[in-house]
C-alpha cells in the first residue's frame, strides 16, 4: 500500500510518502519550514512524487493531518488533500494531531493524554486509549489538571510542559507526516474513509472571523 501523508497544522509542515511494501516503509519526506506551507506544500508534493518515480493513481489514499492547531496550516492542507484525492481518484484519510502525539508515547493500550496550546490560555486536549480516541476537546489548565493526573501525558511544546510540569509530561519532537502511517494502514483495513465533500477541519475551537462577527440586523417586522 502507498500513502502520501500530508501535516501542516504544526508550526512546521511536512509531506512523506509511505510504502508497506519496503523497509523502511517511510521511502521520502520534505519538511515545510515555518509558515511556507502554503507556498511549498504542492511543488514539494510534486516533486517527491516525480523523485520516487509515483503516479497520484496509484495510491492506496491520500493521508492528511487536519488538526488542530494553526487555522491557515489546517486549512491548507485539508484543501491540498482533497484535491489530490479528488485528482486521482483515491481514497481519504483524515487523521487527528492529538493521535499523533499520543501514539508517539509508546504506551500499548494505556491512557494517553496529548495536550497541545491553543492560546488564550486554552489548550487542545485528547485523550486516547491506544489508537483510540475517548475524547478531544478544547479545555482550560485546571481541566488539563483533572483530567490527566496521575496519568501519562503527552506535549511537544516546552511552554505545555513548563505549564503542567506538577504532572510530568513526556516532552517529545512534533510528530512528522509519516506518523500518520499505522493510522493510516489501520483505516484501509477497516474501510475507513473521508467524505471529500464533508470532510471539514478539525479545528475544536471557532476562529477569530467566527468569535468576532457581529450578529446580523433582526429583520423588521
Amino acid at each position: 500500500m502507498r500513502f502520501l501523508m500530508i501535516h501542516t497544522a504544526g508550526g512546521e509542515g511536512s509531506i512523506a510518502l509511505g510504502d508497506t511494501a519496503m523497509s523502511p516503509p517511510i521511502v521520502a519526506t520534505e519538511a515545510l519550514p515555518g509558515r511556507t506551507s502554503s507556498e511549498r506544500l504542492v511543488p514539494a508534493v510534486r516533486r517527491l512524487m516525480m523523485e520516487s518515480e509515483w503516479t497520484l493513481g496509484e495510491l492506496t489514499a491520500v493521508v492528511v493531518v487536519h488538526g488542530p492547531g494553526s487555522f491557515t496550516g489546517v486549512r491548507v492542507g485539508v484543501s491540498a488533500a482533497k484535491g489530490f484525492s479528488d485528482a486521482c481518484g483515491v481514497p481519504l484519510i483524515a487523521v487527528s494531531r492529538l493521535a499523533l502525539l499520543a501514539a508517539a508515547i509508546p504506551n500499548g493500550d494505556q491512557t494517553v493524554h496529548a495536550v497541545l496550546d491553543a492560546g488564550r490560555g486554552e489548550f487542545y486536549y485528547g485523550k486516547y486509549a491506544g489508537k483510540r480516541c475517548v475524547r478531544e476537546g478544547l479545555i482550560g489548565a485546571q481541566d488539563v489538571l483533572a483530567a490527566a493526573k496521575g496519568e501519562v501525558v503527552a506535549v511537544c511544546e516546552t511552554s505545555v510542559a513548563d505549564e503542567f510540569e506538577e504532572l510530568h509530561p513526556k516532552l517529545v519532537d512534533e510528530p512528522s507526516a509519516g506518523a500518520a502511517l499505522p493510522f493510516a494502514v489501520e483505516r484501509v483495513a477497516s474501510g475507513m474513509f473521508e467524505d471529500a465533500a464533508t470532510l471539514d477541519a478539525n479545528y475544536l475551537r471557532r476562529t477569530d472571523a467566527e468569535i468576532f462577527a457581529k450578529p446580523a440586523p433582526k429583520a423588521s417586522l
